[in-house]
């Protein structure tokens, strides 16, 4: 059986982890690799194809809105 992999940010860093952790649940194991730029990149993109923000729920009640706005489009009228 794979032992599941982890996903986290540092407190220390702000750079997102992905990886194993110890059995204590609390520290990372050897090997976790920074997934920053990644993670945040398909981030933007799944809230672009969802066409309109995403509301991140916590506890069954709304945590967080991400909303993205893509530089590459130029708006109409410029």
């Amino acid at each position: 059986m794979n032992k599941p992999l982890h996903v986290g940010t540092s407190p220390l860093t702000n750079r997102i982890y992905v990886g194993h952790v110890l059995k204590d649940g609390l520290h990372w194991s050897i090997n976790k690799q920074d997934v920053t730029g990644k993670v945040v990149g398909a981030v933007c993109e799944h809230v672009l194809l969802n066409g309109e923000p995403v509301i991140v729920n916590c506890n069954g009640k709304p945590k967080f809105k991400i909303t993205v706005e893509d530089l590459d489009v130029i708006p109409s009228g410029m």
